[in-house]
C-alpha cells in the first residue's frame, strides 16, 4: 500500500474515534449532571445508537454502495452531524435532547461501515493490513479520553463541542481519501441486509445458544457504557475518564493474546472466561470504592479487555469459521445487527429503567444511586448466560468446516 494512503486511512481512523470517544462513554455523566436527566431517559440516549445501528446497513446497502462514492458519503454524514452537535450542544431539555442525539448518531453510525469499506479497497491482504490502521482507532479512544479527563470536562458539554469540531476536520479530510466508488451493481435487498442466508447455522444448537447469549450479553455491556463513568466518579474515583482510558489499554493487550489463547485453550474456554470476566467486572463495580478499596475498581476497568475481547472478538472468529466462505458476511451481518442493535438497544433501555428503580432522594434531596444493586442485575444476567453456555454449547466448528 502506497504510504501516503496508509496515512491518510490511520488518520481517518484516528479521526472517527477521537469524535466518538469524545463523547460517548462520558454522556450518561453530562445527562445527569448537566442536563438532570433521569435514568429512563440516560438509557433512551444510548438506545439512539442501537437505532442507528440498525437503519445504518439498510443506508449502506441499499443508498450508499449502490449510488455514492464511500468517502464523500463520509465528509457528508460528518458535515452534517457537526451541524446537529451544533444545535446539540445548546440543548438543555433531556426529553428534546433524545431527538438531537437521534439525528446525530443516525449521521455517526455509517462511518463504522463506510471507513472499513473505505479501508479495505486499498489492500490487497486486509488481515495483515487491516489491524495496524484499525488500532489507531483504540489509541485516538484513549488519547481523547484522557485530555477529557485531564480538564475535568467528562460531564460538560465540552465533550459535544470536541465531537462537532472533529466532525468538521473528519468531514472535509473525508474528500481527500482515496477514491471507493460505489460497488453494488444491483440493489441490496431487505433479506441480504439481515443476513438471512445464514439463518441455516440456527439448525445447529450451538450456533443458536452463541446467537442468543451474544445478544444477552449486549444487555450488560450497555449497562457499562451508560453507567459506568457516573457510578466510579460517585464511587469517589477521580480523575475517571483518564483511569477509564486503561479498559482500551486492555483490549490491546488481550487482542494480541487471542490468537495463543485460540490455539491452548480453544474457543469455547474463551468465551466462557469472557463471560467469567463479565460478571466479576460488575461486582467490582458495585463494591468497589475510590477511597477504601480503589483497586477493586481498577480491576473492574482493566478486566475490559477480556470482557470484550474474549467474547465478542472470539465470537466473531467462531462465526467466520462456522459460516464458511459462502455465508461469511451474511452470518456477520446478522451477528452484528443481533448485538449492537437488538441487544444492545434492549440493555440501554433496561440500564436506565434499572437505574431508576435503585435510585432515591434522601432529606436534603440529593439524589442516591444504590450502585450495588445496579450492578448485580448485569451481573446476574451474565451468570444465566454463563450456565447456560456452560451446560449448552459444544464447539463443533472444526466439524462444521469438515
Amino acid at each position: 500500500m502506497n504510504l501516503i494512503v496508509r496515512i491518510k486511512l490511520m488518520v481517518m481512523m484516528f479521526l472517527m474515534f477521537v469524535t466518538w470517544g469524545a463523547w460517548y462513554g462520558q454522556m450518561g455523566k453530562y445527562l445527569f449532571t448537566s442536563l438532570n436527566a433521569s435514568g429512563d431517559q440516560i438509557g433512551l440516549a444510548y438506545a439512539t445508537f442501537s437505532i442507528a445501528s440498525i437503519v445504518a446497513p439498510f443506508f449502506m446497502g441499499m443508498i450508499a454502495d449502490r449510488f455514492f462514492s464511500a468517502q464523500k458519503v463520509m465528509g457528508v454524514l460528518n458535515i452534517l452531524g457537526a451541524v446537529i452537535l451544533y444545535f446539540l450542544i445548546q440543548e438543555t431539555n433531556p426529553d428534546r435532547f433524545f431527538w438531537y442525539i437521534l439525528a446525530y448518531t443516525l449521521t455517526f453510525a455509517p462511518n463504522l461501515a463506510l471507513s472499513s469499506s473505505i479501508a479495505m479497497k486499498q489492500m490487497q491482504n486486509p488481515e495483515k493490513e487491516f489491524p495496524p490502521i484499525r488500532v489507531l482507532g483504540t489509541i485516538a479512544w484513549i488519547v481523547v479520553t484522557n485530555i477529557i479527563g485531564y480538564y475535568g470536562v467528562g460531564d460538560k458539554v465540552t465533550i459535544f463541542q470536541i465531537a462537532m469540531f472533529t466532525s468538521v476536520v473528519w468531514g472535509i479530510f473525508a474528500f481527500t481519501l482515496p477514491d471507493t466508488p460505489p460497488k453494488a451493481t444491483s440493489s441490496t435487498s431487505f433479506a441480504q441486509i439481515l443476513g438471512t442466508d445464514a439463518f441455516v447455522l440456527f439448525k445447529d444448537r450451538s450456533f443458536m445458544i452463541f446467537f442468543i447469549s451474544s445478544i444477552l450479553v449486549c444487555i450488560p455491556l450497555s449497562f457499562y457504557y451508560a453507567h459506568a463513568n457516573l457510578s466510579l466518579t460517585e464511587s469517589n474515583m477521580t480523575n475517571v475518564e483518564n483511569k477509564m482510558s486503561l479498559g482500551q489499554v486492555s483490549e490491546v493487550l488481550f487482542m494480541l493474546l487471542i490468537p495463543v489463547a485460540l490455539t491452548r485453550f480453544g474457543i469455547k474456554k474463551m468465551l466462557i472466561v469472557g463471560l467469567i470476566a463479565w460478571i466479576i467486572r460488575f461486582i467490582c463495580f458495585g463494591y468497589g470504592d475510590g477511597i477504601s478499596s480503589e483497586w477493586i475498581l481498577y480491576l473492574a476497568i482493566v478486566l475490559h479487555g477480556v470482557c470484550y475481547d474474549f467474547f465478542f472478538v472470539t465470537g466473531q472468529i467462531y462465526t467466520d469459521n462456522k459460516a464458511g466462505d459462502k455465508i461469511k458476511s451474511s452470518a456477520q451481518g446478522l451477528i452484528t445487527l443481533a448485538t449492537y442493535g437488538v441487544g444492545m438497544g434492549i440493555g440501554s433501555v433496561l440500564s436506565g429503567r434499572v437505574l431508576d428503580m435503585y435510585t432515591t432522594t434522601d432529606a436534603a434531596g440529593k439524589i442516591i444511586h444504590n450502585w450495588q444493586g445496579v450492578w448485580m442485575i448485569p451481573a446476574g444476567i451474565a451468570a444465566v448466560v454463563l450456565v447456560l453456555f456452560v451446560l449448552v454449547f459444544k464447539d463443533n466448528t472444526r466439524q462444521a468446516k469438515a
